[in-house]
């Protein structure tokens, strides 16, 4: 056997160890992977085969290298990279609709599988976000300088966790890859914050008590409208509001969290 033919099967070996420590959740996704001597010495390979390993899941979508941080898990499988690339050619209001759908299906579903851990999770991120400035003008079209923009790319953010604690790992991959192509579209300025921070504050203060007290209908009402109004799409440099009449029924069902104590 060449030398070559033996690298390829090493590389193989290889990709299949992390591969599986990855579907398998034994590394999760946004957490790091270990660092190269480690794998090496776990499976049994030079650090060559291991860059190579980790290059190809990194173009699967399913790992992250940060330079001077680490690696991180990203997608548990090549979904999320395959709809990244399918959405992107999408109509950016088609993909918030899909977005809205996701979100609503994972606040329901957390409202009753959620954990004791996962909600102390989606309570220290909500508490966290009290922290946020004010979006300045212009925002959107300048994420680094607006803590909301960059939130929603964090494996901690509000929505990623109450779609964690759905249970459900096929949808936490389609969320990926849709959240991929709207933190993308958010930081070339596409796509806008449409509410202020006291409002979102509302909003996920609504869905953690929904969460909390194990209310499905609260829950999936909440999501729904919050998801209405919190990213819009940018059309010829003008705001639309990404208010729909589905946001102005839940609006008049009472279901706007508007005026009520924050929990």
């Amino acid at each position: 056997m060449s030398s070559t033919q033996l690298g390829s099967h090493k590389v193989r070996e290889a990709h299949t160890f992390l591969r599986s420590r990855i579907s398998s959740g034994e590394w999760p996704i946004g957490e790091l992977i270990p660092k190269e001597p480690e794998l090496m010495d776990l499976i049994g390979v030079g650090r060559s085969t291991v860059r190579e390993a980790v290059r190809s899941l990194t173009t699967l979508g399913m790992l992250e290298p940060v330079p001077g941080v680490g690696t991180f898990v990203r997608a548990r499988t090549p979904v999320s990279s395959l709809l990244t690339e399918f959405l992107i050619e999408q109509d950016l209001e088609e993909v918030l609709i899909y977005r809205r759908s996701l979100e609503i299906e994972a606040a329901q579903t957390a409202a009753v599988k959620r954990s004791d851990e996962q909600l102390a999770a989606l309570r220290r991120s909500y508490e966290r976000s009290l922290t946020f400035d004010e979006a300045p003008d212009g925002a959107a079209m300048n994420p680094e300088n607006c803590e909301r923009c960059n939130d929603i790319a964090r494996p901690d953010s509000f929505h990623r966790l109450i779609v964690e604690a759905s249970g459900s790992k096929l949808l936490l991959d389609l969320y990926s890859g849709v959240m991929t192509v709207l933190g993308r579209a958010v930081a070339s300025g596409v796509v806008f914050l449409g509410i202020s921070s006291d409002t979102m504050h509302l909003d996920h203060g609504a869905l953690l008590k929904a969460i909390e007290e194990r209310d499905v209908r609260d829950a999936a009402h909440s999501m729904a409208l919050h998801a209405d109004r919190d990213l819009g799409v940018h059309a010829d440099m003008l705001d639309l509001s990404p208010n729909t009449e589905r946001a102005e029924s839940l609006i008049e069902a009472g279901y706007d969290p508007q005026g009520l104590s924050e929990v």
